[in-house]
């Protein structure tokens, strides 16, 4: 039995199932947001600031310099004309006959937009935006329209994504460790696992199917049952046609 038919089977197999996803689902054409650690990912190519990208997406850097940290982040991670990807669909899809949860770490709102109902962003969304004075919420449109932008009160304007220096939402984080308890099939897709804590919450898991899809290799490679250094895509497509063919008896 090749490794797409195993695939294949534990996805037949389990009722609940939790997708865990990285910068690297979001890469594969026609999305192509580039990443962040690879070779020529973001934090790789270097920036007009010289300031380490680390640096720059911190909170603290966007208090003391928030016309540089607009200009670099609308320059950098925001993509509102973004497509989904085979990959993204396929999640989503499986919302036709799969309890799914998709706890992502990517903030650019693809799950949703492919279809999925049920996700986590863990790290925030560039759709969601806040007067760090008065709470006023706002659409992704305010933070477009100048260089700073801020709120009828006076108070900047913060996109809902969480900087370096900021702690995650802790109510999300309880959501997503209950969901992995209680998974059958644990699939991670397109993250090293090594930001922390979302890398942590693997451990939380405690069903059968553990498959893990990333070109590099992870801490967590050796827990698995199935390990993809692939292209995800190939991987999705391959297994798409098991489907398919399992379908068609």
């Amino acid at each position: 039995m090749d490794k797409y038919e195993e695939f294949k089977n534990a996805i037949g197999r389990a009722k609940k199932i939790v997708v865990m996803t990285g910068a690297g689902i979001s890469c594969p054409p026609p999305t192509n947001i580039k990443d962040f650690r690879s070779a020529d990912g973001l934090y790789s190519k270097g920036n007009e600031f010289n300031i380490p990208t680390e640096e720059i997406l911190s909170y603290r850097f966007f208090k003391n310099h928030p016309q540089e940290f607009f200009k670099f982040y609308r320059e950098n991670l925001v993509y509102p004309n973004a497509l989904y990807n085979d990959a993204h669909k396929f999640f989503a899809n499986l919302e036709k006959s799969k309890e799914v949860v998709i706890i992502t770490q990517n903030i650019d709102g693809l799950h949703t937009k492919a279809g999925s109902s049920n996700v986590l962003e863990i790290h925030g969304s560039v759709f969601k935006n806040h007067c760090i004075s008065c709470g006023k919420h706002y659409d992704l449109k305010n933070i477009s329209l100048e260089d700073v932008p801020t709120c009828e009160c006076g108070g900047i304007i913060k996109p809902n994504v969480v900087l370096y220096g900021e702690g995650l939402d802790d109510e999300l984080l309880m959501d997503a460790r209950e969901y992995l308890a209680y998974a059958d099939l644990l699939i991670v897709v397109g993250t090293s696992l090594t930001v922390y804590p979302a890398a942590r919450l693997v451990k939380n898991f405690k069903g059968k199917d553990f498959i893990i899809i990333n070109k590099s290799n992870t801490q967590y490679d050796d827990m698995a049952t199935l390990v993809f250094h692939e292209d995800i895509l190939d991987v999705i497509h391959n297994v798409e046609k098991k489907m398919s063919v399992g379908s068609r008896k």
